[in-house]
């Protein structure tokens, strides 16, 4: 008989593993703490490729708490193409819905990206509402209104994703 049981990820425990994993943009270890969440993205998007979902609840916090870091999230705006965007929705989407209080931004606003990118503009505003709910003045979200506003083109965002993602990468990898 297993005495395993699920997860909640709405407790306390998950949430502090989460924020044990804030990236303190002031800590000299800070390229340190961006390589572990570019490499924890890089690893969970793998789980969620081969399986299509991930039961690795310390790589899930450490996805989370990481993505407090601007390069970290510009990193992970930037992993997916179009083969892998469904992929990438899905993970992405999975952990909005486990995220504690303070860290629902960051996911959210990566979600209205895909989903803007998808055509999906419904889910988009969907997902920037849920952001904005978590942080009104969190800068990816604010960004993502104006370009939902402007009616900017899809293929044009993916352009600026595209040609951002190469820059984010050298930054964190010296």
């Amino acid at each position: 008989m297993s005495t395993a049981s699920a997860v909640d990820y709405r407790d306390e425990d998950f949430a502090q593993s989460v924020r044990s994993f804030f990236v303190d943009c002031e800590s000299e270890g800070l390229n340190i703490m961006q390589k572990d969440g570019a490499t924890a993205i890089i690893d969970l998007a793998g789980e969620y490729e081969s399986m299509g979902c991930s039961v690795n609840t310390l790589l899930k916090a450490r996805v989370l708490g990481r993505l407090s870091d601007i390069q970290i999230r510009d990193f992970a705006l930037g992993s997916h193409n179009e083969k892998s965007m469904a992929t990438y929705l899905v993970m992405w989407a999975e952990l909005l819905s486990m995220a504690p209080s303070g860290f629902i931004a960051p996911v959210a606003s990566l979600c209205a990206a895909i989903a803007y990118e998808s055509a999906d503009k419904d889910g988009a505003a969907q997902y920037l509402r849920q952001a904005i709910a978590d942080d009104a003045r969190y800068s990816l979200a604010r960004l993502l209104q104006r370009v939902f506003a402007s009616g900017w083109p899809v293929n044009a965002f993916a352009a600026m994703r595209a040609d951002l993602h190469p820059k984010v990468c050298a930054l964190i990898f010296i």
